[in-house]
């Protein structure tokens, strides 16, 4: 998945290039790649996206919020009962296969990379409008569809008796590439109606803060940091 040179996640990406290739190719990305990362860390990566997607639907429920437009507010609607009604119980049962129960989630604290990212978006989110807050969404959003694009496309990734490679092969999905997709839609949509060019400077900056926020979640699993 690339998004096309024009549209305004293009346009930020290009404009902290730097951050969004730190956080594309962070070492937790790479280890996935080529399955050396330590089982340890996917398993603390994978307690704190539990975390991640509590507050990710509390994202989407602000977005409906912010909505003035009866599309927008039902194009949140389906995004939170896809993350309450289906992908928490996906990760639940994901989670279960690396030993994992629906009580040890329930039971963990959140980590402070899983708490700084979370409370980053919903504050950019109450604080401004609906662009705001899915331009603070975008780097997760879209960047799993593209970090997970690029690897299943790189020879030099592992697949045989990759323990990662499921992970890898969800997120290439073409399930999961139609959602990124439809992000970066969303993003040209609310741009053309709320946006212009004496916003961008900000918007930039939400998205860079944001990006580096993904990449500390990286370093959390990598790092088994609390």
């Amino acid at each position: 998945m690339a998004a096309h040179p024009g549209n305004l996640f293009a346009q930020l990406s290009n404009a902290c290039a730097d951050e969004w290739a730190a956080y594309t190719g962070h070492g937790f990305v790479r280890q996935l790649a080529d399955g050396s990362l330590p089982e340890a860390s996917f398993r603390h990566y994978l307690v704190q996206d539990y975390r991640f997607l509590i507050h990710f639907a509390r994202a989407y429920a602000l977005a409906a919020y912010k909505s003035d437009r009866l599309e927008d507010i039902r194009a949140a609607s389906r995004s939170i009962s896809a993350i309450v009604d289906t992908e928490t119980s996906l990760h639940i049962a994901y989670c279960k296969g690396w030993g994992l129960s629906e009580n040890d989630l329930e039971a963990a604290p959140e980590a402070r990379a899983t708490m700084a990212y979370t409370r980053y978006v919903l504050e950019k989110g109450a604080s401004g409008d609906l662009l705001d807050l899915h331009v603070a969404l975008a780097p997760c959003v879209v960047g799993y569809g593209e970090i997970a694009a690029r690897l299943a496309a790189d020879p030099a990734t592992v697949t045989k008796n990759n323990p990662y490679g499921d992970w890898i092969s969800m997120y290439a999905g073409d399930d999961y590439q139609s959602v990124a997709r439809a992000e970066i839609d969303l993003l040209d949509r609310l741009s053309a109606r709320r946006g212009g060019a004496e916003r961008f400077g900000d918007l930039a900056l939400t998205f860079s803060q944001a990006t580096r926020l993904e990449a500390d979640f990286w370093e959390m699993g990598l790092t088994l940091a609390d």
